[in-house]
């Protein structure tokens, strides 16, 4: 089996002094520190007493059961992963224990490749979350960083900037592609602002016509114009000493670009068809996905309010450029969709979670959250692969230029076909025995007696 650099402290729990004395032997040439506890009752002092990486530990004990100082546990410390193990496995033991906050569920007698892929992942999850709370920890509690994930050094340099600029009252035009979570960037901003007790009012100046949008951003008197069958406020008004936040700006007419420019300067609004002049204090946010300079040569966007905006820019990085966020942005949408759907999943397998990664995403962390939860609704087993996504990111392995497999081995004998299948399948599940048997459909034992007549055992 491939080797992955693994560590940690783990607790053996187990009322049978020869399973615990194999899993001590075991666990330790596996690079674990391990310890032991012949109960549950023992088992929750020994939590109580020292920090766990994990906890692999029996369901059926004599005083405490498993499922009985389970959530206990889980009461003390609910960050420590919990693998249950029992010789009496039943569908309804291990759906207890998942709902009593287990990680995962083996059955004994244990598959030794499976025990550690699951304490794999489990040990992956945890540090996950914690280098998410480390995230955190960084800005301490000046920055509330919302709904933002990621910890690769782009998006830890954006946060920085959105640390200095949201004490300010710097107007800020964000910019980057559709779906990069501009929105979540300026609530950042406004979140960590003097203003943050004050409105955070959005508008798309995409999704609303030109003649509606003057209306929605400055209000209308009464017979206005026809249907304004009574006075409404406008969005400048709704945030007054708050913040506004313009998307997508870049879509404004020229006409009311320049209304726009003259609320920026004079600091005062007008509803449409009133005469009343309106003080308002507002801070401005707005984001585009257009190059404005651009925009502005081609006529299409006002120089001068260009550097109205432009105060501050941020730049939000598309997802193909921090790549390294990506399984920790699946995570977090998996447990998102799987609690909204009802489904017990635990995770990708490595082949799918290599396809994510190596995707370009076009449409950034949105198509992203689209596939995860399409993965989610198709998924028939425990983990989301590759054929439970949409065919764009299943199409998008290989280079145009590359030849199909079925073409590679069109001329191969048949023997050598399923050489070559089983070989690829168990690289792909990162020698894993059981994950390759699970994906080819064969035995476990079938597979050690193909890898055995090609030489490979």
């Amino acid at each position: 089996m491939a080797e992955s650099k693994i560590w940690g402290n783990i607790l053996v729990v187990d009322d049978d002094q020869a399973h615990r004395t194999m899993l001590r032997t075991l666990l330790g040439g596996w690079g674990f520190s391990v310890e032991e506890a012949d109960d549950g009752a023992l088992a929750i002092e020994r939590v109580h007493e020292k920090s766990y990486d994990l906890v692999l530990m029996d369901v059926r004990m004599v005083e405490v059961s498993g499922l009985q100082a389970l959530p206990e546990i889980k009461k003390f410390n609910p960050a420590i992963p919990i693998i249950i193990m029992t010789a009496y496995s039943s569908v309804e033991t291990a759906v207890e224990a998942l709902k009593k906050g287990a990680y995962d569920y083996l059955g004994k007698p244990l598959d030794f490749d499976e025990l550690k892929l699951a304490i794999e992942r489990a040990l992956d999850h945890s540090r996950l979350k914690a280098e998410n709370r480390v995230l955190k920890e960084r800005f301490g509690a000046s920055l509330n960083t919302g709904d933002i994930i990621g910890r690769s050094r782009v998006m830890l340099e954006l946060l920085d900037t959105v640390a200095l600029v949201a004490p300010t009252e710097a107007t800020v035009l964000i910019t980057g592609e559709s779906g990069t979570g501009k929105e979540l960037i300026a609530s950042a901003i406004h979140s960590n602002s003097p203003r943050r007790e004050k409105p955070f009012i959005q508008i798309n100046c995409a999704a609303i016509t030109e003649t509606l949008l003057e209306s929605e951003l400055f209000g209308h008197e009464r017979g206005a114009f026809t249907g304004a069958d009574r006075r409404k406020e406008g969005r400048f008004k709704l945030a007054h000493d708050g913040s506004i936040f313009l998307d997508e700006v870049s879509e404004m007419s020229v006409a009311m670009q320049a209304k726009l420019l003259r609320v920026l300067q004079e600091k005062q609004i007008q509803r449409v068809g009133g005469e009343e002049v309106l003080k308002v204090d507002v801070r401005v946010l707005a984001a585009t996905n257009k190059d404005l300079k651009k925009e502005i040569e081609a006529g299409g966007f006002r120089e001068d309010l260009y550097y109205r905006l432009n105060v501050v820019t941020l730049a939000v990085p598309a997802l193909r450029e921090r790549r390294e966020d990506i399984p920790l942005l699946v995570q977090h949408f998996l447990q998102t969709f799987a609690e909204k759907n009802r489904k017990q999943i635990k995770g990708f397998t490595p082949q799918a979670m290599d396809r994510l990664v190596r995707y370009d995403w076009p449409g950034n962390v949105r198509e992203l959250m689209n596939a995860v939860e399409r993965g989610v609704i198709l998924c028939r087993g425990e983990y989301i692969s590759e054929t439970d996504f949409p065919f764009s990111l299943r199409d998008s392995g290989g280079s145009e230029q590359e030849p199909a497999r079925e073409e590679l081995l069109a001329d191969l004998p048949l023997e050598e076909v399923e050489k070559v299948t089983i070989l690829n399948t168990l690289e792909s599940a990162g020698g894993n025995k059981s994950e390759a048997a699970r994906r080819l459909g064969i035995t476990r034992r079938t597979l050690h007696k193909k890898l055995k007549k090609y030489g490979v055992m």
